[in-house]
């Protein structure tokens, strides 16, 4: 993959440039993006996995471009990560509130073992980590709203 398209790619189209959290700014428009997309579950698969693929690829180029390892500018794994923590939860304000505020926690706090993945070298381990805790994340809605539908 060239370089300019990679960048492009990696920074999600700029919003990695974005001077205050990149990453927060990369989850907002990837919950944007999860949002539009919920009615229509096919094409939310087909773009959680071209977005993911796409990452893993053009964020290898950029890490080995700027030598640097997982560097703030590449946010494409955020959305991707965002994108799964959102497949099949409903939209609703809580929800969307909670689950962004949790997949956030899960990417900085690296439980366990989110923190082994960010070892990986390449664009693996940019792009692994945050999909962990995009699954942790669906993980814990799930069972969170489970748990309020069995107690109503």
């Amino acid at each position: 993959m060239p370089l300019k398209l990679a960048q492009a790619f990696a920074t999600f189209f700029g919003v990695g440039y974005f001077p205050l959290c990149p990453g927060s700014a990369a989850s907002v428009i990837g919950l944007v993006l999860a949002y539009f997309l919920a009615p229509a579950k096919a094409l939310s698969i087909v773009v959680f996995l071209t977005v993911t693929l796409v990452g893993f690829v053009s964020s290898d180029v950029v890490e080995k471009n700027l030598n640097r390892k997982d560097p703030s500018l590449i946010v494409i794994d955020e959305v991707a990560g965002i994108l799964l923590a959102f497949f099949y939860l409903p939209f609703t304000w809580d929800v969307m509130f909670t689950g962004f505020f949790l997949f956030r926690a899960f990417d900085m706090f690296k439980i366990y073992p989110i923190d082994r993945l960010e070892n990986i070298s390449g664009g693996a381990g940019v792009m692994l980590d945050d999909l962990l805790a995009g699954l942790y994340t669906n993980l814990t809605m799930q069972a969170a709203l489970a748990l309020a539908r069995f107690w109503v």
